[in-house]
């Protein structure tokens, strides 16, 4: 007769190596966010001022801020990355007294890796070494993590401005993993 194990105490193989891959990646990503939150390149150069607003999109409210923001900085251009839709968010801006050419709108972003890495470059050859960058503030820790590795790789600092928000502060576990993402984008590029 064979033996067979029964459904309580038969040992399931994938799970187990799920769980061990999980942990794995896991430590991985948090060593490697680790490492990168504390990325400073020496050649960074800090502009006594930001040169340039960077939204990144997601929600009307970042935008309206933006806005009000645009108001006590007229000459500074605003990058919007993947907002609300254009004729929208214009016309916010618009609401606002802020003129058109001043704005400049990219929708490649799907996430918020994305919204830094379609435009960094972007940003650079335009001559920016220095943004104000605004997000809600639920969502600026995961932002910073992203904009130390991402903006900093290519010599723009940023200082952050926080949209107040109601949200609840986003899991850590996004923030690590989107730092493992944003390290792994620098590595590769």
């Amino acid at each position: 007769m064979l033996f067979r194990f029964s459904p309580k105490t038969e040992p399931n193989l994938t799970n187990l190596n799920r769980a061990s891959n999980f942990k794995y990646l896991f430590s991985l990503s948090v060593v490697a966010t680790s490492l990168c939150v504390g990325f400073k390149p020496a050649h960074l150069k800090i502009t006594s001022s930001p040169e340039a607003l960077l939204v990144l999109g997601g929600h009307e409210e970042r935008e309206r801020y933006a806005a009000q923001l645009a108001q006590q900085h007229p000459d500074l251009p605003i990058w919007i990355s993947s907002g609300s839709p254009q004729a929208y968010a214009q016309e916010i801006f618009q609401n606002a007294g802020i003129k058109s050419d001043r704005l400049h709108f990219d929708y490649r972003a799907s996430d918020t890796v994305t919204n830094f890495t379609t435009l960094v470059d972007e940003l650079k050859t335009q001559g920016i070494d220095s943004v104000y960058l605004i997000t809600s503030e639920n969502h600026m820790q995961r932002a910073k993590v992203i904009g130390d590795i991402v903006l900093r790789s290519r010599g723009i600092n940023f200082q952050p401005i926080s949209v107040p928000s109601k949200n609840p502060p986003e899991p850590i576990e996004k923030t690590v993993r989107d730092g493992v993402r944003a390290f792994f984008w620098l590595i590769t590029d």
